[in-house]
């Protein structure tokens, strides 16, 4: 609340109401994208699939998002915001309402890929709008509220919708999530500036943002933090329940409290992001790396074990304020007309992370043991205070 008050202070109505649509959606396609997540089983009961299959809308969604997001941005970033946003949003009804009627899983399957790219672009294009509408002081505070939409998504709307979904049936969670998207268009519609042009550039200058040094660097810096926590993170549920020895009617519980945390740390990532960020984040990544090794001590004490879970969630987002602007601002050194393009490498940097996390817990887990999959991510958010530090040595070079 303390942050909605301090852009109070000089946002006009108007841009309080567009940040307000920008939180919206964010919050809606997060929604969109896990609140399958607590429906697995429902899912694979009704289309005669296995739980495994049904596993792979979840996975195939956040690959939609990485492959599909940065190439489909490349090919639509010359279109004027407004339409071009609202379409998509429109879009994103369709897939869901497909969903909401699919009876058998490649249909389904298809709505969410299609759904995802589109969900992938949206939020690129909301990051780029809060990015430049908003007063330059104010940049770092308005981006972080709308990455909060997405992290209140997971606290909120995924429990929210998964009700839905146990109550009436899954199909019932997807109509909830096309309803949500029908609120956005008609928030945006209202709000969205209608003189925000599209950049008339190649597909060629916009990928040739990948030859230069400092957005690879820019690129992985989130990779690897997020890899950190996840490799933890994607196991919570086992680590709580066969290590802490903790009662599985508490894990639901556990993962709110984790998920307010998460919320306070994209909060918190605007004020890194406000001067220095790339600075500040240099030693973040060493705190994130002490909390997850901490782990391999903090795990054979209930206590120790749930406070050391709810500092990592604490730290999980601190990065992503300021890398998202990093790139944006890159692009507007290399390339100005690429800068859409390089917001849309940020979600496909986080979901590979996210991927890569994943598999490295997972290895971990299953050939040395659950306590170690701590320290490992220690590891990978050291290396990511590594990245950040070349980063911010060519960045006072320049």
């Amino acid at each position: 609340m303390g942050n909605a008050n301090s852009i109070g202070v000089s946002l006009s109505i108007q841009q309080k109401l567009l940040v307000f649509s920008l939180v919206l959606l964010t919050f809606v396609t997060g929604t969109s994208e896990f609140v399958i997540v607590g429906l697995l089983s429902e899912v694979a009961s009704d289309l005669e699939i296995t739980i495994s299959t049904a596993g792979t809308l979840v996975s195939g969604f956040a690959v939609a998002v990485a492959i599909g997001t940065p190439i489909v941005t490349a090919l639509v970033s010359r279109y004027p915001t407004y339409p071009l946003m609202l379409v998509c949003i429109l879009i994103f009804i369709a897939g869901n309402i497909i969903s909401a009627f699919a009876s058998v899983y490649p249909l389904l399957m298809g709505a969410r890929v299609v759904t995802a790219v589109v969900c992938g672009v949206t939020l690129t294009i909301a990051m780029t709008v809060a990015s430049e509408t908003m007063p330059a002081e104010k940049r770092g505070t308005v981006v972080s509220l709308v990455f909060a939409g997405f992290t209140i998504a997971s606290v909120l709307g995924v429990p929210i919708g998964t009700l839905i979904g146990q109550a009436g049936g899954w199909n019932m969670a997807f109509w909830f999530t096309a309803f949500l998207g029908i609120i956005s268009l008609v928030m945006l519609a209202i709000t969205l500036p209608r003189n925000l042009k599209g950049a008339k550039t190649s597909l060629i200058s916009q990928f040739s943002l990948l030859t230069h040094p400092r957005i690879i660097l820019a690129f992985f810096v989130p990779t690897l933090s997020i890899a950190a926590t996840y490799a933890v993170y994607t196991y919570i549920a086992p680590i709580l329940e066969d290590v802490l020895m903790i009662p599985v009617r508490y894990t639901s519980l556990i993962l709110l409290l984790y998920g307010v945390a998460s919320i306070f740390s994209t909060l918190f990532a605007g004020k890194i992001a406000i001067r220095n960020g790339l600075g500040k984040l240099r030693y973040v990544f060493v705190i994130q790396a002490v909390i997850l090794s901490s782990m391999y001590f903090t795990l054979h004490s209930a206590i120790s074990g749930l406070i050391s879970i709810l500092f990592i969630g604490l730290t999980v987002y601190l990065f992503n304020v300021t890398f998202q602007l990093y790139l944006m601002d890159l692009a507007g050194e290399y390339s100005p007309s690429a800068k859409i393009f390089a917001a849309s490498l940020f979600p496909v940097s986080v979901n590979l992370g996210i991927a890569v996390g994943a598999a490295i817990g997972g290895l971990v887990a299953t050939n040395i043991g659950l306590l170690h999959t701590g320290w490992v991510g220690g590891v990978l958010a050291l290396v990511a205070s590594l990245l950040t530090v070349i980063s911010y040595r060519l960045h006072r070079t320049k």
